[in-house]
């Protein structure tokens, strides 16, 4: 009995830390992409204010290696999409998670790391409006007033930014309504079909359209800078490449953490994650963070732990739902039985 309670404490014990450094990978690849990302686009860090062209790049170099890792060296499987399910189902998320990518990137110009994580606080509220309109979630009082104050806390952080700039707000909301509704198009273009998709397989599929959706915009909004700075503007293969490593190895984090935990635990470290930026962005970066951005994102972050909270007590209780309803079929079959013996007793003393 000791030794069986001292191997479960051991297992135990090594999920615990396997979850925690699946956590880190993923804070850690988040981190260095977000502040890279800004480094590059910042025109007082690298000065390449190009985001169109920079998700380009990302999209150009995670479709290459998921081509190889698929055809080449056949380390996954691709799924069967005829073509029909590919252009309804998988080009729409492919031209949303172009259009989100491309804001977010773009806010970047002009927003500080900061206060960009303070405006992402806003998802929760984007993805559960987009649900009800699309009919995929359902309407509550309680949680529709969690939005709201989530939604008050970010517009006093908004309030309190040293540096606001009301373009950039408005494409880093964009970015938020764009991908909250990727991510319901999602479950209902792709899960509601039986469509799982690993981030291999996501981007061997998106990343080709999501390329081919941005090159529209490039080619009146940044190709035209772009050859006028030619001769002035050397490509860096060691910074391009990097960056683009840490974008793959991203969505390959992402797979390891909701595959060996769960996408809840993914929006906690999200919120870690989060104030790790904050506070990288104010003690490195030497970006302005006001008591009142403090005060705001603080109400904001209460808001989305409770509605973290409340989602991880509606799993536990679907849980137990599912573990219940065997025991009461089993009891169910069982008293079946019973009554069929007692009818059978009934009928042997009557005749």
């Amino acid at each position: 009995m000791g030794k069986g309670g001292a191997a479960l404490s051991d297992g135990v014990v090594k999920k615990i830390i396997l979850s925690y450094t699946y956590v880190a990978i993923w804070i850690f690849l988040s981190f260095t992409v977000i502040v890279y990302n800004k480094y590059i686009l910042d025109k007082k860090l690298y000065n390449w204010p190009f985001p169109i062209s920079l998700t380009m790049i990302h999209m150009a170099f995670c479709s290459s290696l998921a081509f190889a890792a698929v055809r080449l060296f056949k380390i996954v499987e691709p799924a069967s999409l005829s073509r029909r399910v590919y252009l309804t189902s998988v080009v729409p998320i492919g031209a949303l998670y172009s259009l989100s990518l491309w804001l977010s990137n773009s806010a970047y110009i002009y927003l500080s790391v900061s206060f960009i994580q303070m405006l992402k606080a806003l998802m929760p509220v984007a993805v559960y409006s987009i649900g009800i309109l699309l009919k995929k979630d359902s309407y509550k009082s309680n949680t529709m007033s969690n939005m709201l104050a989530i939604s008050v806390g970010v517009a006093i952080a908004a309030y309190g930014e040293a540096k606001y700039d009301s373009w950039g707000v408005f494409l880093q909301l964009g970015a938020v309504v764009f991908e909250a509704t990727r991510l319901v198009m999602i479950q209902i273009l792709l899960t509601s079909k039986g469509i799982n998709l690993n981030p291999i397989t996501s981007l061997y599929y998106v990343a080709p359209s999501c390329f081919a959706f941005l090159a529209i915009p490039w080619l009146f909004v940044e190709y035209p800078v772009l050859k006028q700075q030619t001769s002035a503007f050397q490509f860096d293969f060691v910074i391009f490449g990097t960056n683009s490593l840490c974008a793959f190895a991203l969505n390959l984090a992402v797979f390891l953490l909701v595959g060996k935990t769960s996408a809840l635990t993914m929006n906690v470290a999200g919120v870690v994650k989060d104030w790790l930026l904050i506070a990288f962005s104010w003690s490195v970066i030497k970006d302005t963070v006001t008591p009142m951005n403090l005060f705001g994102y603080g109400l904001a972050f209460l808001g989305v732990g409770y509605y973290n909270h409340c989602k991880l007590q509606a799993l536990k209780a679907k849980e137990a739902q599912k573990k219940a309803q065997p025991t009461d079929e089993e009891s169910g079959k069982l008293l079946e039985e019973r009554e069929g013996d007692g009818m059978g007793k009934k009928g042997d003393s009557q005749a």
